[in-house]
Parts: structure tokens; sequence; C-alpha cells
């Protein structure tokens, strides 16, 4: 049986794991993006803001908390008391299990504003490393429903 701590460090491996799962940066692609046509344009970005991208909220955080609450629930009191710590620790561990793993995954991320030759402004958030300054000219991808920048 897991002892409180071996479930604890299940859960925050669990939570960074699916965290690991999806990258919303400028250069990281979906298998189904690679090799599919992007239509390029040339803007000048005009503002960038520091934004943060909620985490996910998948199962996994509510299961392995509501496990985790579970199994320390039911360690409380004897008889019918063990079963409502088991319950209790349940739910309580569900909305902490849950809590951690959006946490867990949370990013910041750029929201960069750019204008186009003809004027046109749009907003394009993502996550990554690359940085951008008002005033850099930079290509906007669009294609596959996703729209990226980068220099």
């Amino acid at each position: 049986m897991l002892n409180i701590r071996e479930i604890a460090a299940l859960l925050l491996v669990t939570a960074t794991l699916a965290g690991c799962a999806s990258g919303l940066s400028g250069s990281t692609y979906t298998r189904d993006q690679a090799r599919q046509v992007e239509d390029v344009r040339m803007a000048t970005v005009e503002n960038v803001r520091t934004v943060q991208i909620e985490g996910s909220k998948s199962p996994v955080g509510t299961v392995a908390g509501t496990i985790a609450g579970g199994v320390a629930g039911s360690n409380v009191g004897g008889g019918k008391g063990s079963s409502v710590g088991a319950v209790l620790g349940a739910v309580a561990g569900g909305v902490v299990g849950s809590a951690i793993e959006e946490g867990a995954t949370r990013q910041s991320a750029l929201e960069i504003t750019v204008r186009f030759e003809d004027g046109k402004l749009i907003a394009v958030t993502q996550a990554g490393e690359e940085k951008f300054q008002p005033g850099d000219k930079v290509r906007v991808l669009t294609g596959s429903g996703v729209t990226r920048i980068s220099h």
C-alpha cells in the first residue's frame, strides 16, 4: 500500500507530465501540423504583453487527488469514522488535486499585437522563449487553424 508521501509524489509527477503533453509556443508543432502549408504574412510588432495561459483541467489531477485523499482520510478514526474520513478525504483530495494540476501546468506567455502592411491589427497569444519588441519585423504563420508569430 502506498503511503501519503508516495501518493503525493505520484500526484505531482502526474500533474507535471500532464503539463508536458502539448506545447503552446510559436516553435512547437503537432504531428498533424508538420509538412502542411502555412500562409506567411509579414507584420510589425505593435505591442507585447505578458499573460498567463491557464493550466490543464483534465481528470488526472482530480482522480489522483481523490485517491490520495481517500486513502489519507481512511486512516482517520476507526469503523464509521474511517468511512466518513475516506469520503471527506476523497472530496477534498479531488479539489486539491485539480488545483495542483491546474497550477502545475499553467504557463507564462506573450500576447503579441502586430500590424500588417494593410493596417489590419491582430493579436496572437503564444508561449515560448522567443522575445519580441515593438517595431520588430515578424512573420505571421497561419495554417491548420493555428496562428503563430516568429522572427
